[in-house]
């Protein structure tokens, strides 16, 4: 009985949602905002964790998409402008619910941070100080790790399908440790995949097929100087932002950095770091330190254009792109250059995963804690969220006695 309940189930999640009855949608959505509100909440330690988590909970847990429809998300995302695992997340959205769902699962995932930041933003302003949370870190970093390499694990199987796909990935590994530009190692190795696979066959090579979003990795380039402060000024400085920036929170810091600091003199470097640390240590995506700025700058209604601005580039790129995943898959060429940075977005996130283990494994109670965690995700399938409340928990702990 349980496992033809099961089966019916499957079926369910398989249905389109506009085949759906109206009640159906609606419980689509509401299912949605749980499970996003919940990562959202408990999404620490940066991209590679969020999309550890959401590999955990939409493939492993849910089966709402496969695996390797969520590595071809994952490839996409890298290739656009914008926070990588809020742009998964809009994604996975959007192959559930429409546009209805895009809104619905990237807003529920941005929410809990932004909520989080805008108090803390508050604080900050009258004590001009950023609360003091290492033990939450020292617990909940161990943790992160464990949940990463599960992820890496499973998204390794299916992204290393062959001799070229596992070169790829170990190359973008070494071109990652040698500070190459990721959007410059992602087209080059994912080409160099795309060729070897199709080589017998000698094709011509439809450049504006196998790249639709060519036009966007054009759009690369500075922002322009605000005249003013006002909320308005805020969407419309971080909304540019959200357009061209590539890369972590640390590129983040560059661009706001020059801007914010050295060119138009809005805040203080001490005040810009204060800023970024903020949203490091935060649940949810880095990019929310746009709440924070926002909040410093222009108030409650700075800390709400701030945070708009700087993400709503994100939902309408994958609004335009994701229809196209389906038919790059159908094409030779271009399934090959997606199997290509799919390899690479992998070996870039083991790389990640290899730096944040150095910041994290720094004495035996951490380690020690990385090696339970690690049995608990892979022997005992525990959800990541009561393994991250059990991080900072132990973190608690540690830091009374």
């Amino acid at each position: 009985m349980n496992q033809e309940a099961e089966d019916i189930q499957q079926e369910q999640q398989a249905v389109s949602y506009h085949a759906l009855t109206g009640r159906q949608q609606k419980q689509r959505l509401t299912e949605l905002a749980i499970v996003f509100l919940r990562l959202g909440t408990i999404a620490f330690g940066g991209p590679a964790a969020h999309i550890a988590m959401m590999d955990n909970e939409v493939v492993n847990r849910r089966q709402w998409i496969s695996r390797e429809k969520l590595l071809d998300l994952l490839g996409i995302t890298n290739l656009i402008p914008g926070p990588n695992s809020t742009e998964l997340a809009i994604h996975i959205g959007y192959e559930r619910a429409g546009w209805r769902g895009l809104l619905v699962a990237g807003s529920c995932f941005i929410l809990p941070a932004m909520l989080i930041v805008w108090v803390l933003a508050a604080i900050y302003a009258r004590y001009q100080t950023v609360p003091q949370v290492e033990w939450l870190l020292y617990g909940i970093k161990p943790v992160i790790i464990a949940i990463v390499l599960q992820a890496l694990w499973n998204l390794g199987k299916k992204a290393a399908k062959d001799l070229p796909t596992i070169i790829a990935g170990v190359a973008a590994i070494a071109a990652y440790f040698a500070g190459l530009n990721e959007i410059l190692v992602l087209i080059l190795l994912g080409s160099a995949v795309m060729l070897v696979k199709n080589w017998q066959t000698r094709r011509h090579i439809n450049g504006a097929f196998l790249f639709p979003i060519s036009g966007i990795l054009a759009q690369v380039g500075s922002t322009a100087a605000v005249t003013s402060v006002s909320w308005i000024s805020v969407f419309v400085f971080f909304f540019k932002i959200g357009c061209v920036l590539y890369g972590s929170g640390y590129v983040l810091l560059a661009f706001l950095q020059r801007d914010l600091v050295e060119r138009n003199h809005w805040l203080t470097s001490q005040q810009l770091l204060d800023a970024v640390a903020i949203g490091q240590f935060t649940p949810g995506p880095v990019f929310t330190t746009a709440t924070f700025i926002g909040y410093l700058l222009a108030g409650n209604a700075g800390a709400i254009t701030g945070t708009i601005g700087i993400f709503l580039p994100a939902f309408v790129l994958i609004l335009i792109v994701n229809p196209w995943v389906p038919k790059l898959r159908q094409s030779r060429w271009a399934s090959g250059f997606l199997d290509g940075v799919n390899a690479v977005s992998l070996g870039f996130m083991a790389a990640v995963t290899y730096t944040l283990g150095q910041a994290a494994l720094v004495d035996w109670v951490t380690i020690l804690l990385a090696i339970l965690s690690a049995i608990a995700v892979f022997r005992f399938k525990i959800n990541s969220a009561w393994l991250v409340l059990a991080g900072g928990f132990i973190g608690l702990v540690s830091h009374i006695i």
